[in-house]
């Protein structure tokens, strides 16, 4: 069976394992400048690499989705990006979009015969089967077999006590530079990167959670540092329980689908 994975960030790639170990051949799909910051324990880093691993899985990237299948054959995950033809040309049996945009950017109920949406912007039985909460809190994880996700708080996940005072963000538009790497300690106030040549500064003490890749042209307001102020350099290196967390939700919703077809 073939699982179609819209996204190759971090939640993607926690679905992407977790599937395989449920037993589907995994296809992630991205976009050609991924924006990933924690592209350590994400496949979306194949893009820019040619081939990645993430807990022992090898993603490659793929062209075209003859390439895609052969790479499935090999026992890796393919990354397409961008998607393309992927869905008419694979046929997945279960199409997954986990890009995390906290809106639906397009995915249909018709494109397999499951298919589950991550997070706001889906509603099961209108343009999914099946949706899976995506918000921090006791119901992160939850599968909707009807109705929608929580809507967007668009604060940082809560991280060591801290949220929105863990993130750095783009104050204008221009090009990314990062001088620091993901699980380098800092300083509150030491400078991690620049946008346009403007300095941008840690906000607190810890580790870099997750950081742009330098050379993306960031957005305003666009997400580009991360700090663990935790200060564990390790835990950067792990796929996140919240991750995990969402892709048990993945499962728990094939088991719910498939109860009510049973």
């Amino acid at each position: 069976m073939i699982a179609l994975v819209r996204g190759a960030g971090d939640v993607a790639t926690a679905v992407a394992l977790r599937l395989r170990q449920e037993g589907f051949s995994v296809v992630c799909t991205e976009l050609p400048r991924p924006t990933c910051l924690r592209r350590v324990v994400s496949f979306a880093e194949a893009v820019y690499r040619g081939r990645w691993t993430v807990e022992g899985v090898v993603a490659v990237l793929a062209r075209s989705p003859g390439e895609a299948r052969r790479a499935l054959e090999r026992g890796e995950v393919p990354v397409l990006a961008p998607e393309g033809e992927a869905v008419p040309a694979l046929r997945p049996d279960l199409l997954v979009d986990a890009r995390m945009a906290k809106r639906n950017l397009g995915t249909r109920m018709e494109e397999a015969p499951l298919v589950i949406g991550l997070g706001p912007g889906f509603t099961a039985g209108v343009d999914c089967h099946a949706a899976v909460e995506t918000l921090n809190g006791s119901d992160l994880g939850r599968v909707y077999l009807r109705g929608s996700p929580l809507p967007p708080t668009h604060e940082p996940c809560r991280i060591g006590g801290l949220a929105a005072g863990r993130v750095v963000c783009a104050p204008r538009a221009g090009a990314f530079l990062g001088f620091k790497a993901i699980g380098e300690p800092v300083g509150e106030g030491e400078l991690v990167a620049s946008v346009d040549w403007d300095p941008l500064y840690a906000p607190c003490p810890g580790v870099v959670r997750g950081i742009l890749r330098s050379g993306i042209e960031a957005r305003p307001g666009m997400k580009v540092v991360e700090i663990d102020p935790r200060g564990d350099p390790e835990v950067p290196f792990q796929v996140a329980e919240r991750a995990q967390r969402i892709a048990g939700g993945v499962v728990s919703a094939l088991e719910l689908l498939a109860d009510k077809e049973g």
